[in-house]
């Protein structure tokens, strides 16, 4: 059991696992040729995407329509934004109690997803940058690289999961917008949508015959039951859908869309942005959104993806490194402080 007690000493823990963390990723960045060539196909297509989409955009109407975006519209958008990031924390609180630390405070595994989920995709290679993250906030509570790992595997879980019921059941529904992104017919679309649904029904069930162990030696996880996994699938498709609500509050009135066709396309555009680890998915989410909505003026949806930024991602990634470089300071001037 690890202590967390005021008394007990924190500060070394942190710098000595943040050292060896950051070596450990430098190795990893080193062997991992493959992921960063993905990652740079991907950045490549996607320029070569906007490239050839906005050479004859006037980016000063871009500005124009960037200014004269609603003001109510906006704050609803950060409303969502706003419980979005709430949701976003209840990752981590699900995962710690599925590895057993249900002793850590909530505001600690608020500030741990927070942190590392805003500045890990925002830099890139969030699986990296985000563990950091977590490990310099966990560390302080006895938790080491493994436990991080685990976390980071059920929050991997719980994203997946919500993403192949929402998008999954999404496509099933309306397989033409997703036809629009990735040019597949739509019949193989609502194939893939129907496989994905049927995938996390084979899954519960899979669960529900026994307890399910997985890993080896010190990396076990014990994967909670069928009905606590529908809890943590309804977090992860919370989350899809609050975000995809802050994007549609932002789009231009007209022509009026459905928010069913929004959720297939901006969920689609997330999930190439999280699987290519550009930062901040930049280009990639502007590159698909722009071909699977060619009905909105090129102009107003490159204003209303730019506020969508600054809403969603350029707000929190300032206001989560304040807060732990906060942190780091009330570390430095109280070395026992959590």
């Amino acid at each position: 059991m690890f202590q967390v007690g005021p008394g007990s000493h924190c500060e070394r823990p942190i710098t000595d696992v943040a050292s060896i963390s950051a070596r450990t990723v430098v190795r990893k960045v080193g062997r991992n040729w493959l992921s960063v060539a993905f990652t740079l196909s991907i950045a490549a297509v996607a320029a070569a995407i906007l490239w050839h989409l906005l050479r004859d955009v006037d980016s000063a109407e871009v500005v124009a329509a960037f200014e004269a975006r609603p003001v109510g519209n906006i704050a609803i958008a950060g409303l969502f934004a706003i419980a979005g990031y709430i949701t976003l924390t209840f990752y981590d609180v699900f995962a710690l109690r599925v590895i057993g630390h249900q002793t850590i405070p909530f505001h600690v595994a608020a500030l741990a997803s927070f942190t590392s989920y805003t500045i890990g995709h925002s830099l890139g290679a969030a699986t990296l940058t985000g563990g950091l993250v977590r490990l310099r906030v966990y560390s302080a509570w006895g938790l080491n690289v493994l436990d991080v790992a685990k976390i980071a595997f059920v929050t991997g879980m719980t994203f997946w999961l919500g993403n192949a019921v929402v998008l999954g059941g999404a496509t099933s529904y309306a397989p033409e917008a997703a036809s629009l992104v990735d040019r597949l017919p739509a019949w193989i679309n609502r194939g893939i949508g129907l496989a994905a649904l049927l995938g996390v029904c084979g899954y519960l069930l899979w669960l529900a015959r026994r307890p399910r162990t997985i890993g080896y030696a010190n990396w076990k996880i014990v994967l909670p039951n069928g009905r606590v996994t529908l809890i943590q699938i309804g977090i992860g498709a919370t989350d899809l859908v609050l975000v995809t609500l802050a994007m549609y509050t932002l789009l231009p009135p007209a022509p009026a869309i459905g928010f069913l066709p929004i959720l297939v396309i901006f969920v689609t555009a997330t999930l190439l942005g999280t699987v290519s680890h550009v930062p901040g998915s930049l280009g990639v989410i502007e590159a698909a959104l722009l071909i699977g909505l060619p009905e909105f003026g090129k102009e107003e949806l490159l204003a209303s993806l730019l506020t969508f930024r600054v809403v969603y991602f350029l707000i929190p990634f300032l206001l989560a490194t304040l807060v732990l470089a906060l942190r780091e300071l009330g570390l430095v001037a109280r070395p026992s402080a959590r």
